[in-house]
């Protein structure tokens, strides 16, 4: 092999001196070292095969360098990729059909570190305050199994009702893994309340009157619905008649209820909340936020003589 790069090098110097030396100085050649042009003498310089040598051997060995970094970096890449950990589970749903209400139903889901790297497990959330779970350990070394143990408390549903479950862990190709807990609740024969109203907005209110608030009470189940309304200041009315006791809804029938909140006087926002309580056994106590602004009589002149103007342009728009 150095035989072969020597004999390169000759060539290669002996095709420089031929192109740029040439006939002019005959019998003189790389060997002796002397060097001339038409017209001059014969100066000794400097041999140039060694330089030759160093341009020759840089454009071998960079090739060969950028060979070696390449195949270093790609081992490297290949290493990193090749030790992985991998979550995977035998289920990530669970079904349960036909479940009473108030049932704690309890699962555990199994899942295998897969890959060739330890597994480890950040942090496992619900989708609920109703559903909890806990895992095994937090980390699982390769071809090992760990569980995520699930406990859904089904007091307040009915119908099918779906809860999820979130693993997080260092699995580079599925970071968060979601489970599902699925269930039929069936509900025994009991009586349903529903609200036309939630939320209501009053707007202005005149100080030292009483505020209205209607609102209509459903029964969507099957038995009688009993109701009876809580707040330190208000009175009920069905009707024109004031209540003093609890209100009876017989199923599929509905009730239109008067809430008189007094302003006492008072000034600024209003922000309430009313209480409804029944023999509903998944919503035994609903509430009504009632909100708006109390102005006296004074600031209501002031807000009428303020926006005269734009109350006059209305009237006028209406002919």
């Amino acid at each position: 092999m150095r035989n072969k790069i020597k004999y390169f090098l000759d060539r290669a110097m002996r095709h420089f001196y031929d192109r740029h030396v040439g006939k002019e100085c005959q019998g003189i050649g790389p060997e002796t070292g002397f060097s001339c042009r038409p017209g001059q003498k014969r100066v000794k310089k400097e041999i140039r095969r060694p330089k030759m040598r160093k341009l020759v051997g840089v454009l071998l060995w960079k090739p060969l360098l950028l060979f070696l970094i390449l195949l270093t970096g790609f081992n490297f890449l290949f290493s990193i990729v090749a030790e992985q950990p991998r979550i995977t589970f035998k289920e990530t749903v669970k079904s349960f059909t036909k479940v009473k209400e108030g049932t704690k139903l309890r699962y555990e889901f199994v899942f295998t570190n897969t890959g060739n790297a330890p597994l480890l497990i950040k942090r496992v959330t619900t989708s609920c305050g109703c559903t909890a779970a806990l895992v095994s350990e937090d980390r699982i070394m390769p071809g090992k199994e760990g569980r995520i143990s699930v406990q859904f408390d089904t007091r307040g549903y009915f119908g099918q009702v779906i809860k999820q479950i979130y693993v997080e862990s260092n699995d580079p190709v599925e970071p968060t893994k979601v489970l599902e807990i699925q269930a039929e609740i069936e509900v025994p024969p009991s009586p349903r309340l529903e609200l036309d109203v939630y939320n209501y907005e009053a707007g202005l209110i005149l100080s030292g009157e009483d505020l209205p608030v209607k609102i209509r009470i459903s029964n969507k189940g099957e038995l009688d619905l009993q109701v009876e309304f809580s707040h330190r200041q208000a009175t009920f009315f069905v009707g024109e008649k004031k209540m003093t006791g609890p209100l009876k809804i017989g199923p599929g029938r509905s009730q239109e209820i008067i809430i008189r909140l007094p302003t006492d006087n008072r000034t600024g926002m209003l922000r309430e909340y009313v209480l409804i309580k029944s023999n509903d056994p998944l919503r035994s106590t609903v509430s009504v936020y009632i909100s708006g602004y109390i102005v006296s009589m004074e600031q209501l002149k002031e807000l009428f003589q303020k926006y005269r103007h734009l109350l006059e342009k209305k009237e006028l728009s209406l002919f």
